[in-house]
């Protein structure tokens, strides 16, 4: 055995891992006494390759993002070449480049109509913070500098930034810090299964968008800047709005003057079987968050898509918007981000999820339901959720909240399949390639871990 083999042994990678690498998300100490982490090292289409060779099937698209899938030489090349032609040069001195000029002119054409103008930032984080600064200042330029308070969900998910954390509703990262920040507020979210009592989903769903309301009238219309929703909420676990929602919260914004942005980071880019859940919830945002599957997550990217109402006045009355990152519009990031969208509509991704995998894999997943732990499988084209209840009947949960999510995503891990536990909610959401034979051996996994976790907890 060689130096550089031992080097390159899991052993080493999982020590020096332990005593330098702080990872998001993670109770440190914990997995350091689990024995630390599991080291990745190779992927291919809907597959990863750990350091002792087991192979693994991704049922997250890694996390929300790998929507064409690993190994794609188009990617790489596409990355090398403008990184041989320009590596980097910023978007600040009144400068810019043809990859974020392009992938502007796209995006543009692709999103809802309306949607012309793009600011870059590198995650969905920096984009959302973008947007909190971007629609204080509208309202400042429009003579209304007292409308500052966004509203948003309990539970719901715009990252992990101060302002970003601030708009999503998670409690524990609000209790982390201190948060929320002055002028974020939450309101419920429209959570059938979990919140809708004895309510149908049709009336959930407009008690859901009768809370927005609600807040507004009590904050004031008149200090309310915008509504913040992701069309289908992702991390917050594939909580799908019921079909009255959508329509009654545009019309609340309208009738308020409020402005609608669509958090379209897990969403975009084909996930729902429409190129954005904008489209599939007919949703006219005045403006939309991208990142995740824009670019694969090959490289880190994201956009504010920005209609025309905000932009005009930025653009006419506002002077210099004093924000903005080192990497925003990064060539390279750019580059693959339209190289991407190129593979996407020469495989007809979009097309292929909304009329034949996407159904096939809701029908699979929908044979989850007869299993004693199921309470409710939900989902639309590649994103899905399997509630784990001790009592079907009541959707009764389980005490400690977690509890049974955490022994399944355990056994999903030991079977060799990815699905996201969130809380008691078994979430998945696979790249688009994921073929009929892939999304049978992704179901048939998850039933497996699902049988597993039944017999720990003795549910029969």
């Amino acid at each position: 055995m060689t130096a550089q083999t031992i080097r390159n042994s899991t052993a080493v990678w999982r020590a020096a891992d332990t005593r330098h690498h702080l990872h998001p998300f993670t109770d440190f100490k914990g997995l350091a006494e689990e024995g630390g982490s599991r080291i990745i090292t190779k992927a291919e289409g809907v597959w990863l390759e750990d350091s002792e060779g087991a192979r693994i099937l991704d049922g997250m698209s890694g996390l929300w993002c790998v929507n064409v899938g690993y190994g794609r030489e188009r990617l790489a090349k596409a990355a090398y070449e403008q990184m041989q032609a320009l590596p980097y040069y910023n978007t600040f001195f009144k400068s810019a480049t043809p990859p974020s000029i392009e992938l502007s002119e796209k995006l543009a054409a692709l999103t809802p109509e309306g949607l012309n103008r793009v600011f870059y930032a590198s995650s969905g984080s920096e984009a959302n913070d973008t947007i909190a600064r971007m629609v204080r200042r509208y309202w400042a330029l429009a003579g209304q500098p007292e409308r500052r308070n966004i509203i948003s969900r309990h539970n719901g998910y715009h990252g992990s930034t101060m302002a970003a954390a601030s708009l999503g509703g998670m409690q524990p990262m609000h209790d982390l810090d201190g948060l929320p920040l002055p002028g974020f507020h939450h309101v419920r979210q429209p959570y059938w299964f979990g919140e809708g009592g004895d309510l149908s989903p049709a009336e959930l769903g407009l008690a859901a968008a009768k809370a927005v309301e609600d807040k507004i009238q009590e904050l004031g219309p008149e200090t309310v800047a915008a509504f913040i929703g992701e069309p289908i909420q992702g991390a917050g676990g594939v909580i799908i709005p019921p079909e009255t929602y959508w329509p009654e919260v545009q019309r609340i914004c309208k009738a308020h003057d409020i402005l609608l942005i669509a958090d379209e980071v897990i969403c975009g880019f084909g996930r729902t079987g429409h190129w954005f859940g904008s489209n599939l919830y007919d949703i006219e945002p005045d403006m939309m968050t991208l990142a995740k599957g824009i670019t694969s997550g090959y490289l880190p990217l994201s956009a504010v898509m920005v209609g025309e109402r905000v932009a005009e006045m930025l653009w006419s009355e506002g002077g210099e918007f004093a924000h903005g990152f080192t990497y925003s519009g990064h060539p390279v990031a750019c580059a693959v981000a339209l190289e991407n969208i190129a593979i996407m509509e020469e495989e007809k991704l979009v097309e292929r999820v909304h009329d034949d995998t996407g159904p096939y894999l809701q029908q699979q997943m929908a044979g989850l339901a007869d299993h004693p732990l199921v309470g409710e499988v939900r989902g639309v084209g590649f994103i899905g959720a399997v509630e784990l209840v001790c009592d079907k009947a009541s959707r009764g949960r389980f005490n400690p909240k977690g509890r049974a999510g955490t022994l399944c995503r355990d056994h999903c891990v030991k079977i060799g399949v990815v699905s996201r536990a969130v809380g008691d909610t078994m979430v998945v959401a696979p790249p688009l390639i994921l073929t009929r034979d892939e999304a049978d051996e992704l179901v048939k996994r998850l039933r497996l871990a699902l049988d597993r976790t039944a017999a720990d907890l003795n549910i029969k």
